[in-house]
């Protein structure tokens, strides 16, 4: 007898298996692979220690001793101190916090201008999506570090500024993958019904299509998280990101690579730290495309 997948017979009635919560099934494939759930455990350690910093560090970042300058790890000072005698340790934590500040910051002015425009564009369509469009291509035809080391240079230092150099090269990305969405979903029947029953252009892109479009943009914004806590280190690493005596991961890197024959863990830290980090935010914004799939919704 021919068995049928996913199908049983019940008095002489088919019955489809039964389907499962949407949270459930979220939580079940998101959590399938050991390497997402290590790069979860990895986010929520970081999160912790950027939140709970003054709580967590051992020592004052940022108080001197230049006494004990360079000293070996020890029970005190489990990664030694730098060249003012500085805890690495504290400063490694209280570096986490300035890294997810500048990725939220930018995260949000890319994704709200990005956003707004991907919608408009792939909206509307004709010369409102030909002049945006080409628009984020022309920034896209320049290299992202490249720009937001001249637009950095040119604001200055600082948290706030970094914040507007990463977050402006960032809107491309999010302007495009909306657009794209945008135009998949617009000619869709619960549009058309939305037209006829009197809907206006405003509605329709708030209530129907940005909603609808949110799945692949929480994935990018996971995903885009670990590559601007990465520019940002580049930046500090270069001189014109974070500023001295903020403690930032870039520049920790920057500071220590002249120690290297003499404490090369001042600069093997805070890079192991930007390493697992952005590992860490490129797993679970993998673990999020499966988990945020349509295609398995409702199964598993």
């Amino acid at each position: 007898m021919t068995e049928v997948k996913n199908m049983r017979i019940t008095k002489g009635f088919t019955e489809s298996a039964p389907r499962v919560s949407g949270l459930k099934r979220f939580i079940r494939v998101f959590f399938s692979r050991g390497v997402v759930i290590f790069g979860f455990f990895i986010v929520v350690l970081v999160l912790v220690a950027a939140v709970f910093s003054p709580w967590v560090a051992p020592h004052d970042p940022h108080e001197l001793d230049l006494s004990r300058s360079f000293e070996q790890p020890s029970l005190e000072h489990p990664l030694g101190t730098d060249s003012l005698g500085r805890d690495t340790l504290s400063r490694i934590i209280y570096g986490s916090r300035a890294s997810l500040l500048v990725g939220i910051g930018a995260i949000a002015i890319a994704a709200t201008i990005g956003i707004s425009l991907g919608l408009i564009a792939g909206y509307f369509g004709g010369f409102t999506y030909t002049a945006i469009m080409r628009f984020m291509d022309t920034m896209m035809a320049f290299p992202m570090i490249l720009l937001a080391l001249a637009i950095a240079a040119l604001l200055g230092g600082g948290l706030i500024n970094v914040m507007i150099a990463i977050g402006f090269l960032g809107i491309p990305a999010y302007a495009r993958l909306m657009c794209g969405q945008i135009l998949s979903l617009r000619e869709q029947d619960f549009i058309s019904a939305s037209r006829a029953i009197g809907a206006g252009s405003l509605r329709i892109m708030l209530r129907h299509l940005a909603p609808n479009s949110l799945s692949p943009i929480i994935v990018q914004i996971s995903m885009m998280m670990g590559y601007i806590i990465l520019v940002e280190a580049s930046l500090s690493f270069l001189g014109v990101g974070i500023e001295a005596p903020t403690a930032a991961w870039g520049s920790m890197v920057s500071s220590g690579y002249q120690y290297l024959l003499k404490s090369p863990v001042l600069s093997f830290a805070p890079g192991l730290a930007i390493m697992l980090t952005v590992f860490a935010f490129n797993m679970v914004g993998d673990g999020l495309r499966d988990a945020l799939d349509p295609r398995l919704r409702g199964t598993m």
